[in-house]
């Protein structure tokens, strides 16, 4: 660690959207980039983030000091200690961030770091810390931080705008299979990864995966976002539609229902009430206004960047220490 405090951290690029807010920090961010990409190698991958995010190989590590590595998946745990020749959390100070809710049952389901008490575990909601059984193992909440897209809603389309990674294969668990009752109320355009093929109806049209600039700026075209997800931690894309000054309308499970304040929009676990939540704020599009800049406000007090990085240098701090 440097006299400054700036420290040396390890990470792997696994979620974009969370590491763009994580690079944004005051440390040095070494990102393994192998000639193979993801998912042990992806580097920065192009994304336009600071210049202490910087790329590393196998070989660079050898001669640089590590102080601290951040595992976000259970194999990194081997690969540091085959690239560095220490083990997380005895050799070297770790801590792991645990971005997902358990895959099967939350009520049976330990965390595979459960039994340890030498690598701490960040979850990213308090959903994700009540649903894993962490057992022994020491668990911090450290919310979500974004980095602030700008008020950038007109609603000049009376067309709804979802968010989703492969809608087709994950539909159960993104709840892309309640777009087509919803989008009774108003078209949907779902954008993101596996959205080009996705095509239930005339009424919901897949719009590809766009660039990041671009994508806030067609969805808050949009008049009202709307939020599927059945099971996940939380989705980026509804703090993000939030911060873009949208109205929401969002499936009442995961860490939804904490999130999206009652000025903010419509959360419930009945489609029916979503539905009509959607129409009301196409028909009314000061209605909608008023509910964005409220969402705006929320997300900007609870997922403020600035809150996100100095909880992230507490903890960074303790583990070296």
């Amino acid at each position: 660690m440097t006299s400054t405090g700036c420290l040396n951290v390890l990470v792997w690029h696994v979620h974009g959207s969370w590491m763009t807010s994580f690079v944004h920090g005051r440390h040095r961010y070494l990102i393994p980039k192998l000639d193979a990409g993801a998912p042990w190698g992806l580097g920065r991958a192009g994304r336009p983030w600071p210049s202490n995010a910087i790329e590393v190989t196998p070989p660079d590590l050898a001669d640089m000091k590590v102080d601290v590595v951040v595992l976000q998946r259970i194999e990194e745990i081997d690969l540091v200690t085959e690239w560095l020749g220490r083990r997380p959390g005895r050799g070297i100070p770790a801590v792991f961030v645990e971005h997902n809710a358990p895959r099967e049952h939350a009520a049976a389901t330990r965390h595979p770091l459960s039994d340890r008490t030498d690598i701490p575990l960040i979850h990213v909601t308090h959903f994700n810390q009540l649903m894993w059984d962490n057992g022994r193992c020491p668990t911090v909440v450290i919310e979500h931080g974004v980095v602030d897209p700008g008020h950038r809603y007109t609603g000049e389309f009376e067309r709804a705008a979802t968010m989703i990674n492969e809608p087709i294969r994950r539909a159960r668990v993104t709840g892309s299979d309640l777009l087509p009752t919803l989008s009774a109320a108003a078209p949907i355009d779902v954008y993101g990864i596996g959205t080009s093929q996705f095509a239930v109806t005339d009424r919901v049209v897949g719009r590809g995966d766009l660039p990041t600039q671009r994508l806030h700026g067609e969805v808050a075209r949009r008049r009202v976002y709307v939020h599927t997800a059945r099971w996940t931690s939380l989705g980026l894309s509804l703090i993000e539609a939030m911060y873009l000054g949208m109205p929401v309308v969002a499936v009442a499970s995961t860490a939804a229902p904490t999130t999206v304040v009652e000025e903010a929009g419509v959360v419930s676990a009945d489609p029916e009430v979503l539905a009509a939540a959607i129409r009301r704020y196409v028909a009314e599009p000061g209605l909608a206004a008023i509910a964005g800049k409220s969402a705006r406000a929320a997300a900007h007090t609870k997922f403020g960047l600035e809150k996100f990085l100095h909880k992230w240098d507490r903890i960074l701090e303790e583990a070296v220490r």
